[in-house]
């Protein structure tokens, strides 16, 4: 009887395809997940009108989402963008954008904002601390402070840690060899092209907060009634994911926060 040959080096690749594939799947379900428990808390927030600011609003999709579930004037919303080029592409739709660096102080007066959200933006600030301070003296008393962003703490960046490894969601390194060379999973938009190396990164993660240090923080600011989060607890499967969650959600891969001021 005669058999295929088969190499231990291809049972390898093929190991690591469905090893690669399987995260991808549990990353897409964390994230459509916290997005939409994101989405959800920004409409609760819009129900009864008032001006709203999208921190990071790209070329205006989150505009188009929230306006299918919630009533917004055009006057009442405002985003903040650094890149000039998708600014004009906000403005083009009638958003009120305005090119500036989240970094610096932001350009609005004191309680202007019945809500302030970012979505995936606090990772990529220098000065993250800095823009939550602002974001909290640019909402009105009663108003919403909503985040989405990557947790540092997760039971996946523990065992990266104890293999020598650095976290896969960050902070990277500004070298796209030794990312490669790290061998990190990539889990997120295949198209996606890393400009890690760039003079302005729009995709590196610089400062990554663990669950408890960020709610800690926003109690610090002055905010109550905090609702933390958590999506995504790796490497347990999709279906075990909602128990988890709402079971440890210190330890997983994404994060939402609602802080009323």
């Amino acid at each position: 009887r005669v058999y295929p040959a088969y190499s231990k080096g291809e049972g390898l690749i093929k190991l690591m395809s469905l090893f690669d594939n399987y995260f991808k799947r549990l990353y897409q379900r964390t994230m459509e997940q916290a997005y939409g428990s994101a989405q959800s808390a920004i409409v609760d927030a819009m129900q009864n009108g008032g001006k709203i600011l999208d921190c990071g609003c790209s070329r205006g999709h989150m505009y188009d989402q929230l306006s299918s579930s919630v009533d917004i004037a055009r006057d009442n919303y405002y985003g903040v963008e650094w890149n000039t080029a998708l600014v004009k592409k906000c403005n083009e739709k009638g958003i009120r954008a305005t090119q500036h660096d989240l970094n610096h102080a932001l350009p609005y007066a004191d309680e202007m904002f019945r809500c302030v959200f970012a979505l995936s933006v606090l990772e990529h600030l220098l000065f993250s601390c800095r823009f939550m301070r602002e974001s909290a003296r640019v909402l009105e008393k009663g108003g919403t402070l909503v985040l989405l962003t990557p947790n540092i703490s997760t039971l996946f960046t523990i065992v990266q840690l104890i293999t020598g490894k650095m976290p896969s969601s960050g902070p990277h390194p500004d070298s796209l060899l030794l990312l490669e060379n790290q061998n990190t999973i990539k889990v997120s938009n295949p198209d996606l092209v890393s400009d890690v190396e760039s003079d302005r990164p729009e995709h590196r993660h610089l400062i990554i907060y663990s669950f408890r240090v960020l709610k800690t923080y926003l109690k610090l600011l002055g905010f109550t009634d905090i609702q933390g989060y958590g999506f995504g607890l790796y490497p347990f499967p999709n279906f075990m994911q909602a128990l988890l969650e709402n079971i440890d959600p210190y330890h997983c891969h994404q994060m939402v926060f609602i802080a009323k001021k």
